[in-house]
């Protein structure tokens, strides 16, 4: 009965069955105890050879179906029988169905009696009797927690406290961000939040003052990597006039605006910079500016305060710069993205591809 406890929930573990307080308690059992690790290890190959001797099935039957129907139509010659005996038609009739049905309680037969003499000898002793018995005192305890209703709460990470906001976005999916120095420069404490509230820890790689931008990399187990941002980075200036859309936290909530490059100076005649057409807050500040094929074209730095909707934007081609500088082993892992899916699509549906990489910078 305690063996089967035991391959129960095991099985249950696999199927994804259990609850986040059962799974964890689960996995930090199979940490401590190597030989419960190795069961789920070995049940695990178990379960992968059934899926493919399945798999093998039913494509042997898929080619019996195909071969009776050309033969009923007349398109495959079949030999014809000898003799009248109604067993000698019935078996060359059924004769690869219950080929079939046979290998596969043969093999499963196998596979039952192998498995059972390995659990046998590997855990028929005193460590395996215990092992089942800390299984099923976990299940009862979890049991008697889910009557009373007092499961441990799920530890929720802390929101940080937030002295300095700013935006920023991601330059590779391996957690490379790129936003303003000034957002960054006061903060010991650096924090990323993507539109989903997760926070994640965030150390500067590479600042340069002199064009305002920095280099942030996400340093933090919870952040899971992700493949193919949907936008390219413009190597090459921008047209006076070209149309492009922003995204930024200028508050809580990821904000949208569009305009036109106005100069291909910014401030003073700084060529390293736009002017934009553009409405903006002090939040928006390390968001991207993106054109209408989906490509970088700029980050925004400043907002002039002298004129309205009057803002300068870092030119993108200073990412490159920036990470000619870095630290040779954190180049060897930057991978820019080089090529855009946002061409040709509407705005709207720019912008629901593109949010989800644009971040809010915040610290203390």
């Amino acid at each position: 009965m305690e063996d089967i406890l035991l391959l129960e929930a095991v099985e249950r573990y696999l199927a994804g069955e259990m609850n986040l307080q059962e799974k964890s308690m689960f996995e930090d059992l199979r940490k401590k105890n190597a030989e419960l690790d190795q069961l789920v290890v070995e049940h695990t190959y178990f379960l992968q050879g059934l899926d493919k001797y399945g798999t093998l099935k039913s494509f042997k039957h898929t080619l019996l179906e195909v071969e009776s129907n050309l033969a009923a139509e007349g398109l495959m010659a079949t030999p014809a029988l000898k003799g009248k005996a109604k067993v000698l038609s019935l078996w060359n009739k059924y004769k690869r169905s219950m080929a079939v049905a046979a290998s596969i309680a043969g093999f499963i037969s196998l596979l039952t009696l192998g498995l059972t003499i390995t659990y046998t000898k590997k855990y028929g002793n005193e460590s395996y009797y215990e092992l089942v018995k800390e299984i099923t005192k976990t299940n009862k305890e979890i049991i008697v927690l889910k009557s009373k209703n007092v499961l441990p709460a799920i530890p929720i990470k802390p929101e940080p406290k937030v002295d300095f906001m700013g935006s920023g976005f991601l330059i590779d999916g391996k957690g490379y961000l790129v936003t303003n120095a000034h957002v960054i420069s006061k903060m010991k404490n650096i924090y990323v939040e993507n539109t989903k509230g997760q926070y994640y820890n965030a150390v500067a790689v590479y600042t340069d003052n002199n064009v305002d931008l920095a280099i942030l990399k996400i340093n933090d187990t919870a952040f899971r990597a992700v493949t193919n941002l949907p936008y390219s980075i413009k190597r090459s200036n921008s047209d006076l006039g070209e149309q492009f859309f922003t995204l930024g936290f200028p508050r809580k909530e990821i904000v949208y605006g569009e305009g036109y490059v106005s100069a291909k100076s910014g401030s003073d005649g700084d060529t390293t910079s736009y002017q934009l057409t553009v409405s903006a807050n002090p939040g928006n500040s390390g968001g991207p500016v993106i054109n209408r094929n989906g490509e970088i074209i700029g980050i925004i730095t400043a907002k002039d305060s002298k004129a309205d909707g009057v803002v300068y934007a870092a030119k993108s081609k200073n990412i490159f710069n920036l990470l000619d500088k870095i630290k040779p082993e954190e180049k060897y892992q930057l991978k820019t993205p080089v090529n855009t899916t946002l061409k040709g699509l509407d705005r709207v549906q720019q912008v629901k591809k593109m949010e989800e990489f644009v971040y809010m910078v915040v610290g203390n």
